[in-house]
């Protein structure tokens, strides 16, 4: 945690303090600032008060005194809730505006961590304005470092890898007429991920035609579980971090691929919009960064939506444009949202997100995803871009 920093920031926002908070792990944000030590029991509630000037604080319970072992600043204990109230008072006293994990109007849920009735006991307690931490947490809890740069570009390596295999093994397969389904492919690229130390919360995505109309499919062993056949299209969405390494953050791709030669008309239409508005929405941050003009994540939604709705498409793209990445596949930066939510964080060096849009028809769906890594004054794509459909034939 880079204390200076964090007042630093606190001062330039106007903001009198940042009070951390969490219970029995309701608060991962938190947690990360703080460099928790998950061995820890933790099973009580705890805060941590960063002040604009001056030491930290933590406010602990009687029974768990250590929990906050190595963080910076002085601890004092509570024993009943009064006391807890009473501290609270004690140690907001003469500030007016103290940030948490609460989002107005639950307009980022990425960020509304803290319940909402500790947000109420910490304005009646003290008596201070709660504002949202959102820009605190994208600085301090969903920047990368050169370590974590380097641990997505070994992940995007080896999943590119894994993907490449992947259609390789349907398009052999196919060849020699032996029968594969969504889930063998599913299973084999877990395979490669075990094999290259990479880890995963969730098995990836292999779905087929209509399968693919559903954003997040379920690709499993039971009933739906579909053969992959000439003349059918094909979409993985693949996503894995370094195993070894607890800082590792996700490489996140969606590829797509047609098993024949002659892609329909209307897939290749398709296609083609979906490509020029993730090609759009990479150019616009590219360019405005390179720029030195400040955008939002929202503005990007708009840029890549604007070419889909253009071409007719626009209800069937069902989802915002992208997502932050980090320590999970969907982290806790600026999203490229202006549906879901309108994300008015700004895009500042070392966020990484996602550029993923998607559009579905009632037969078939279509999603191509590459990952954007933003450092001071340039923007990159991480890993490789799809530039036309796979023939697997």
């Amino acid at each position: 945690m880079d204390l200076a920093a964090i007042q630093k920031a606190l001062a330039e926002q106007q903001i009198d303090g940042w009070l951390l908070y969490d219970f029995r792990g309701s608060n991962p944000i938190a947690r990360s600032v703080i460099g928790f030590d998950e061995s820890q029991i933790g099973t009580r509630r705890w805060l941590y008060l960063i002040p604009r000037e001056g030491q930290p604080v933590g406010i602990l319970h009687v029974i768990e005194p250590n929990v906050l072992r190595g963080v910076p600043g002085p601890v004092v204990l509570y024993r009943s809730w009064k006391e807890l109230e009473f501290l609270l008072k004690k140690h907001l006293a003469g500030m007016k505006r103290v940030a948490m994990e609460y989002s107005p109007g639950a307009a980022i849920p990425y960020v509304g961590r803290v319940d909402a009735g500790t947000i109420e006991m910490v304005r009646a307690a003290s008596g201070v304005e709660i504002v949202t931490s959102a820009d605190l947490v994208q600085a301090f809890e969903a920047r990368w470092t050169t370590e974590q740069k380097e641990l997505h570009d070994r992940a995007a390596r080896d999943t590119l890898l894994a993907k490449d295999e992947a259609f390789a093994l349907i398009k052999e397969r196919l060849a020699r007429r032996i029968p594969v389904t969504e889930h063998d492919v599913q299973s084999f690229i877990q395979g490669r991920f075990d094999a290259r130390g990479l880890t995963t919360h969730h098995p990836c995505i292999v779905a087929v035609n209509d399968h693919a109309s559903d954003p997040h499919f379920e690709t499993g062993p039971g009933a739906g579980n579909r053969e992959i056949k000439k003349g059918d299209l094909v979409l993985i969405d693949l996503w894995a971090k370094v195993a070894s390494n607890p800082r590792a953050v996700y490489y996140d791709a969606t590829w797509m691929a047609y098993c024949g030669q002659d892609v329909p008309a209307r897939v290749r239409e398709v296609w083609d919009a979906v490509k020029g508005a993730r090609d759009a929405a990479v150019d616009f941050v590219t360019e405005a960064v390179a720029a030195g003009r400040t955008i939002h994540g929202y503005e990007v939604d708009d840029v890549s939506r604007g070419f889909i709705e253009a071409r007719g498409f626009g209800p069937y793209f069902l989802h915002r444009t992208g997502h932050s990445i980090g320590y999970e596949v969907h982290g806790n930066g600026v999203n490229i949202d202006n549906l879901e939510t309108r994300d008015q964080r700004k895009i500042i060096p070392g966020v990484c997100f996602s550029i993923e849009p998607g559009v579905y028809l009632p037969e078939f769906g279509v999603r191509s995803e590459i990952d954007m890594y933003v450092g001071f004054g340039v923007a990159e794509v991480t890993g490789d871009i799809q530039r036309e459909l796979l023939l697997l034939a």
